[in-house]
């Protein structure tokens, strides 16, 4: 139903959570609940900018404390592979201590599953943080931190944006060519490629200066997006199977680019 006609909390509900100190307003983040517009509307201007404010200093004040808290909970999961001497966290001592940590806890349904999530994410952090990358390589664990691989996500994710963006405007911005005919499709790849006319350029100036300068863009972002492949991924983490697979999708940029190349050089020396 909207929300307009959902009934009023009462003042001890809508207060829950909330304590006024004087001229103060404070809240308790373990207390508070969610309020709608129809809780608090009536309040007047003064006390709903206490509210406001009460508000904002508990959001500031608990802002990082469940990361802390978090990454406290995987320092204690490293001590205790350490101390079960597993670092990779797969004997059952190990896992049974884990899950007596979790039921001490009381934490219930998606909060947990939630905590247990970051949990991973920070266990991963701290162990990287501890052990030498020659015990990581002995352990069979990626040398790169889970902060380092989401990192490196990242940059790939904004190469690829970046790719995407670059390949629409240098296609927005090309001249047509026009589909070469039935009969030249007989002919030679020199005839046909004779055969071939272009859409007579009606583009005004500003478009050709960006025309040149998408394909410049284009050309700079294929680059990145070839830079970042990694090495150790390809070498430790690809099957057989996908390392050929790669190397077909190269040959097929080398070979264009080599194409490209040539055209080049070859306008070079006509110039």
């Amino acid at each position: 139903m909207p929300s307009k006609d959902v009934a009023r909390r009462s003042r001890d509900d809508v207060m829950r959570g909330v304590v006024v100190e004087g001229n103060v307003m404070r809240v308790d983040a373990s207390q508070v609940v969610s309020v709608e517009l129809q809780d608090i509307e009536h309040e007047d201007q003064p006390l709903l900018i206490a509210r406001g404010a009460a508000y904002a200093r508990e959001y500031a004040r608990i802002e990082d404390k469940p990361a802390v808290l978090a990454a406290n909970v995987a320092v204690v999961c490293l001590a205790l592979r350490k101390q079960y001497g597993d670092w990779r966290g797969e004997t059952k001592e190990y896992r049974e201590a884990v899950m007596e940590l979790y039921r001490q806890s009381n934490v219930r349904g998606d909060q947990l599953r939630r905590l247990k999530g970051n949990v991973r994410y920070h266990l991963g952090n701290a162990a990287r943080r501890y052990l030498t990358a020659r015990e990581l390589r002995a352990l069979e664990l990626n040398e790169l931190s889970p902060l380092e691989r989401q990192q490196d996500r990242r940059v790939t994710n904004s190469a690829i944006l970046r790719a995407v963006s670059a390949s629409a405007e240098a296609a927005a911005s090309t001249p047509a060519v026009e589909a070469a005919t039935a009969s030249a499709a007989k002919k030679t790849k020199k005839s046909r490629a004779a055969s071939v006319e272009r859409v007579p350029d009606q583009r005004g100036p500003g478009i050709v200066v960006k025309a040149t300068a998408d394909h410049l863009r284009l050309a700079h972002v294929a680059h990145s997006l070839v830079t970042q492949l990694n090495e150790g991924v390809i070498a430790s983490d690809m099957t057989d199977g996908q390392r050929a697979k790669l190397d077909e999708e190269l040959a097929a940029i080398e070979s264009a680019a080599r194409r490209l190349r040539r055209m080049l050089k070859k306008r070079s020396s006509e110039a």
